[in-house]
């Protein structure tokens, strides 16, 4: 019990660990770096998905939960973009506005945190001692880092304060230590769902990928750039899924 808190602590918080670059900006982004940013990311969800959350829904379960997860996840973003309206959150100084891709961007890298979270309790309660436990909680955590930053620096260049964009993007990974806990109590519930969750998450970073980030990365000419900033994004994850 102890080892699995340390250990999807440490992977949790390697989300805001990613995020501290953040910090230390001076100023935004120019918009061509914007759309550059928003197409690695979109690199980065792209890998994660087929790469990671895909092949792992399909060997912890079947096709068939793959394809309900899948659509469930697109179907829940579909309505959430329906139903989130523009929201200005009042602030002392300003009035800071989170649009809806914020908002998705945000929801989708949650979501992709649950079951991760779930695989860290799972894998502490059924392997033996807490090996496995830690090797699973290590290549999480070093998945969220990047993740954490990518968050950040993306609230921040939709005018989000630093302070707040870090905090943000801390928040999306602490929700993996909830999710930890739970795993690790229900691990005969949880095995059957994994996949499905895999599968869900998978579904809501495609639909973020295709419906926000790509289109808005190729809106303002920047095509060609953006277009390396995506395969760079891939590279990276399939670099960091490969090696961990």
């Amino acid at each position: 019990m102890i080892d699995m808190l340390i250990g999807s602590t440490l992977s949790a918080l390697a989300t805001g660990a990613g995020a501290i670059p953040i910090l230390f900006l001076s100023r935004s982004l120019t918009h061509q770096w914007r759309d550059m940013l928003l197409a690695f990311t979109a690199g980065v969800m792209m890998a994660a998905s087929m790469l990671g959350l895909i092949p792992e829904a399909l060997s912890s379960g079947t096709f068939l939960s793959l394809v309900v997860g899948l659509c469930i996840g697109v179907l829940t973003l579909t309505l959430l973009e329906k139903m989130v309206p523009h929201i200005d959150l009042a602030h002392t100084e300003s009035s800071i506005a989170i649009d809806k891709k914020s908002l998705l961007v945000l929801a989708a890298i949650t979501l992709h945190n649950i079951p991760e979270g779930l695989s860290v309790g799972v894998s502490y309660a059924a392997g033996e001692g807490s090996e496995i436990g830690n090797l699973i909680a290590l290549a999480i955590g070093f998945q969220n880092a990047p993740e954490g930053l990518l968050v950040a620096l993306f609230l921040f260049n939709q005018r989000i304060s630093k302070g707040k964009a870090f905090l943000m993007a801390t928040g999306t990974g602490m929700i993996e230590l909830v999710a930890s806990v739970i795993g690790f109590y229900l691990t005969s519930v949880v095995d059957a769902l994994v996949p499905y969750g895999l599968a869900f998450a998978a579904g809501a970073m495609l639909f973020i990928i295709y419906k926000e980030l790509i289109p808005e990365s190729h809106g303002d000419g920047n095509e060609q750039s953006s277009t390396y900033a995506f395969i760079i994004g891939l590279l990276l994850m399939v670099f960091l899924i490969e090696t961990f």
